[in-house]
């Protein structure tokens, strides 16, 4: 069992070190942002940042998340190429105060912390949905990566087993479940219609 962990916890911490690689080079080579949901990016960001909270504030094994710092540095990189792209540049700022803000803010109570968590679940299947929304509206994949999504099908599949075998936290459990579907969803929406621009 602890060699399941072990190579688990590794696993998603290798993919996630570049999970949002082919997604930057593929907005690089087009300069556009064409397909991609601003919304759905802010919101995965903030997931990211009340999961990481949550997790730390608990003093969860690291193990547990040591992705989330790199998965949001990534994020942020992301965020910012997408601003660029959009010509969006002037709103990087109040997104980094709101960001900052936040992370703070999650900890001053501990029912801030707890609800918000409850929370992270909506908040991370929305920014699924927002994805999905603007797919389903263009009917065009345009620069959204298949393979970063897939990367991140992968990732909550090998939390649900380190969640399992370590915390057995429901609601971290609940909500890796929830992502895996939600990301095998956007995965399969993004090859689908990737799949009819090569038809027509």
């Amino acid at each position: 069992m602890e060699a399941l962990l072990a190579v688990a916890s590794w696993s998603t911490l290798l993919v996630c070190m570049v999970i949002k690689l082919p997604q930057v080079v593929a907005l690089l080579a087009a300069r556009s942002a064409r397909g991609l949901s601003l919304e759905s990016l802010v919101l995965e960001l903030s997931g990211f940042l009340v999961f990481l909270r949550y997790q730390s504030y608990y003093n969860y094994p690291l193990q547990t998340y040591l992705e989330y710092p790199i998965l949001i540095a990534q994020d942020v990189i992301l965020l910012l190429f997408v601003l660029h792209y959009s010509g969006n540049m002037k709103q990087a700022l109040p997104y980094i105060i709101i960001f900052v803000g936040g992370w703070y803010f999650l900890t001053l109570q501990k029912w801030i912390i707890d609800l918000a968590m409850n929370l992270c679940t909506l908040i991370s299947a929305a920014s699924k949905f927002a994805q999905l929304r603007c797919l389903w509206k263009t009917r065009d994949s345009g620069q959204v990566s298949a393979l970063t999504w897939s990367m991140s099908a992968y990732t909550c599949a090998t939390r649900i087993v380190t969640t399992l075998m370590t915390t057995n936290d429901l609601m971290v459990l609940v909500r890796y479940i929830i992502m895996l579907v939600l990301n095998i969803w956007v995965t399969a929406t993004i090859l689908h219609y990737r799949k009819t621009e090569k038809t027509d």
